[in-house]
Order: structure tokens, then sequence, then C-alpha cells
């Protein structure tokens, strides 16, 4: 994997993440004046594919979603798996071979 190839992945999720925080700050903002909210689970896939770490920054800076359990849970139990991961590929690197090198 080449530099330029670490650049877009870690730019990809950046804009993932930052997506997901904003999809919280709309769930936050529907939450104060009675609209529609986004479901837990959609919340929670968000969160899944990619963006835990823009999730618990919403969690965290906004106040939403800290005493519901198991959301909590659920969100720190995902947040664990993908820092495990991201260590794995650390590790062993030749694993990340295995990566799409173009998107």
């Amino acid at each position: 994997m080449t530099m330029i190839d670490i650049i877009k992945w870690a730019l990809l999720f950046l804009a993932l993440n930052l997506l997901v925080f904003w999809i919280y700050f709309r769930d936050k903002q529907a939450a104060r004046h009675g609209r529609r909210r986004i479901s837990e689970r959609t919340l929670l896939f968000l969160a899944l594919i990619g963006g835990s770490l823009g999730a618990v920054a919403a969690q965290q800076l906004l106040r939403h979603k800290t005493r519901k359990e198991p959301f909590r849970s659920i969100l720190a139990a995902i947040l664990i798996l993908h820092g495990a991961l991201i260590a794995i590929l650390a590790i062993v690197p030749q694993w990340s071979l295995h990566l799409p090198q173009d998107f």
C-alpha cells in the first residue's frame, strides 16, 4: 500500500466520521425540537461501518445518548473493535495489502 493509498483511506475515514458526527447532530436537533428521530439501530450501524470516532465525539460533545443503555455499551464495544482492527493492521501490515487499492 503506497502513501497515496494511505492518504486516500485516511481522508475517506475522516469524511465518514464527519458525516456520522453531523447525523448525530441532526438527531440531537430533532430530539430538541420534537421532530422525527433517527433510529438507534441506524446510528449504531453508522458507527459500525467506520464512523465510531465521529459517533463517540458527537455523543460526548453534544451530550447525545450519554445515558441510554444498551446504546452506550454497544457503541463502546464498536469503538474497541475498531481499535483492535487498527492495531492488528499496524502489527501485521501484510494483512493491509488485501485492502482495495483504488476506490
